[in-house]
């Protein structure tokens, strides 16, 4: 390699190792660290969810922050997802900018039902490009067909949320202490909650429930995979998802689906900084004297209370940590450059 292309090459990788750092984007754990910086706060006091009527119908909406006062849009016809709008449902996608005047300016895109999607026209949605009065933390407000329609924030919370261990169940962390069963782990001292990247001891090999509660960082800037990743590995082999999906389709590498494997019925992911629960019914799969397996993994996840996968069977391990084996595993919080965090997590064998 000559001293030209070496120099060349080498000035190359250092830009790309600097931007890759410049552009890191900014992840906050805790309200109080988006209140630190007002820009930050007024896009997420805007993003959450919203209820409201248009058109005589019942419509649910999904604001999710992009950074900078960029936002996407999901309304959803018939109620929120889980609350009346169920996959298959119509739905209208679209983006929003907060402009000068602190007013949405909301641009509907595309139109989603069993069908298949299409793009929108005014004959279709006669508000198409609408603006939006925003009451940041409480209501956006339409002006359509000359009537207002108000859509009020409102915060779902899971009615697992706080449960605690029934009677013979084993806690494996709550509140900054450390279960018998937990083996390594990072903890959050100031929020008493675990970081992920954590695993516990082997569990017996026999059916149980696990209740855990999970909380996704806000990254606005983040896209996709990059945004409040993480994973709750079911015996150390099947992963169901943790990302920050809000507003998303809710497909097998989302929130709540098992990867290459199956897609939640519903995206019930709640905005990130809302504390969500997964309670997870698992059934190990069987194997005879050679290792042959006999009898599938079945699963059955609710998110937020709702059940969004139903008594699944697993062909085998999802990607990322271990194979399907009769050898005894525990639970992996995986770990995958984002902090999430984790509380309440708790085993009962059935």
């Amino acid at each position: 390699m000559t001293k030209k292309v070496f120099g060349t090459s080498l000035f190359l990788f250092l830009l790309a190792v600097g931007t890759a750092f410049a552009q890191a984007p900014a992840e906050y754990t805790s309200a109080a660290a988006v209140a630190k910086d007002a820009a930050v706060k007024k896009d997420f006091d805007i993003q959450g969810e919203y209820t409201g009527q248009a058109a005589g119908m019942e419509i649910g909406v999904n604001v999710i922050a992009d950074g900078g006062g960029k936002f996407r849009i999901a309304a959803f016809i018939g109620g929120l997802p889980g609350d009346g709008w169920f996959r298959g449902d119509l739905r209208i996608l679209g983006k929003a900018t907060l402009n000068e005047a602190g007013k949405l300016d909301v641009a509907l895109e595309e139109m989603s039902d069993f069908q298949g999607k299409r793009k929108l026209s005014v004959d279709d949605v006669p508000f198409l490009n609408a603006v939006a009065d925003v009451e940041p933390g409480k209501s956006l407000s339409f002006k359509i067909d000359g009537e207002d329609a108000v859509f009020k924030k409102t915060e779902r919370k899971s009615p697992t949320l706080g449960q605690k261990a029934p009677e013979g169940a084993s806690v494996i962390f709550a509140d900054g202490t450390k279960g018998e069963l937990f083996d390594k782990g990072n903890v959050n001292e100031e929020a008493k909650t675990l970081w992920s990247e954590a695993v516990t001891k082997p569990f017996e090999k026999k059916p149980y429930k696990l209740h855990i509660e999970f909380l996704l960082s806000y990254m606005p800037e983040a896209k996709g995979q990059g945004r409040a990743n993480s994973g709750v590995y079911i015996d150390e082999t099947y992963e169901c998802q943790v990302l920050d999906s809000f507003g998303l389709e809710g497909e097998n590498n989302e929130c709540g689906g098992f990867y290459q494997s199956a897609k939640p019925k519903v995206n019930m992911c709640y905005p990130p900084l809302q504390w969500q629960t997964y309670d997870i019914d698992y059934t190990p799969p069987k194997f005879d004297a050679d290792g042959t397996k006999t009898a599938k993994a079945k699963i059955t996840v609710k998110h937020n209370g709702f059940v969004i996968q139903d008594s699944i069977e697993m062909e085998k391990e999802t990607p990322g940590r271990k194979k399907e084996t009769s050898a005894l595993s525990g639970l992996y919080l995986q770990g995958h450059g984002n902090k999430v965090q984790y509380n309440n997590i708790w085993i009962k064998y059935q």
